[in-house]
């Protein structure tokens, strides 16, 4: 299964890109649905948040009028800590049967608007994230759903920033110009990558890189960067190090790969960590060189798993010696 999560902030058009890739066949996940879902009228979410916060937050139809709630949840940390403490686990437990619903081949898609300032990234295979400049996403605010400026402008300042977004993304979509523009991006990705990357995962199938030598590309940074926090978040605690090595790490050209080195905590946990990141989808290749590689056809990764003996570390220095 191929998770991704989709993002982007209020008014960039991430609904339209939703919407896309499940007429492409992709099993959307909708974070809000859920949210929605889960204080429903005749729900035990609804129940609980009446009774903490008063039956004035539903109103004449049995539904949960939610400017009541905000004015009563909102009113300091302590209630709004309530009803963080209410709502998050109905909607993690919701959104754990959702993913258990889809079928083990399916490319699973995970739309959530918080999910930067969530630091939710390092939990799936890719994310994507719609990107419209912040003028044009308060014109749209203003213009098309009715929001006064200061309004729109309060709720984009509450969200990540542009930059952080970039940072955070696998998969940029420029929405700045025209709808079926943003669409021919969707089909594009779609076809080209991960439908690629969702045969590769389900079959084992590791990219390798090509022989060209590329010239530097400063995101190589940025993209090393979330592979290790992704590489983390599959290992736990068995690691002592992950570090990103070789030429892209030291933006010189390079073939276009990024090297991650794992050092785990003890040679007791070598075979588990390598388990656990095969099962992940980091899959061993028959290169004989005992490396992990992963299956996006667009950003080739090789993960080395250090077997923490004193030859293994002269191995790693003379490496690094050639590098410099």
């Amino acid at each position: 299964m191929l998770i991704l999560g989709l993002t982007g902030g209020i008014g960039a058009g991430k609904s339209t890109v939703s919407a896309e890739l499940a007429r492409l066949g992709a099993e959307v996940i909708d974070a809000d649905k859920i949210a929605r879902e889960v204080v429903a009228p005749g729900t035990p979410g609804l129940d609980m948040l009446a009774a903490e916060f008063g039956e004035e937050i539903i109103d004449a139809d049995g539904a949960l009028d939610r400017a009541a709630l905000a004015e009563r949840a909102f009113a300091s940390q302590e209630r709004t800590a309530a009803l963080n403490s209410i709502t998050h686990p109905l909607i993690g437990e919701r959104t754990i049967e959702r993913f258990a619903q889809a079928p083990q081949d399916a490319i699973v898609v995970h739309d959530v608007p918080l999910l930067i300032e969530g630091g939710m990234e390092p939990g799936y295979h890719l994310v994507l994230v719609v990107d419209t400049p912040e003028e044009l996403r308060l014109q749209r605010l203003v213009e098309l759903r009715g929001l006064t400026e200061a309004d729109a402008r309060g709720r984009i300042a509450k969200q990540a920033t542009d930059e952080q977004r970039h940072a955070s993304a696998d998969i940029l979509f420029d929405n700045s110009g025209s709808e079926s523009a943003l669409l021919e991006q969707v089909r594009k990705v779609w076809d080209r990558r991960l439908v690629v990357m969702a045969n590769n995962l389900e079959h084992r199938h590791p990219v390798f890189p090509s022989d060209a030598v590329v010239d530097v590309r400063p995101e190589w940074a940025d993209e090393g960067r979330r592979e290790i926090a992704r590489i983390r978040h599959r290992a736990g605690d068995l690691c002592e190090s992950i570090s990103h090595v070789g030429p892209t790490a030291k933006q010189q050209p390079a073939v276009d790969l990024i090297e991650i080195d794992l050092r785990p905590n003890s040679v007791d946990v070598v075979e588990t960590l390598r388990t656990r990141l095969q099962e992940a989808g980091y899959i061993a290749d028959d290169a004989g060189d005992g490396k992990l590689r992963w299956v996006d056809p667009e950003r080739p990764v090789a993960l080395r798993i250090a077997s923490n003996d004193q030859s293994d570390m002269t191995v790693a220095a003379a490496c690094a010696d050639r590098e410099s």
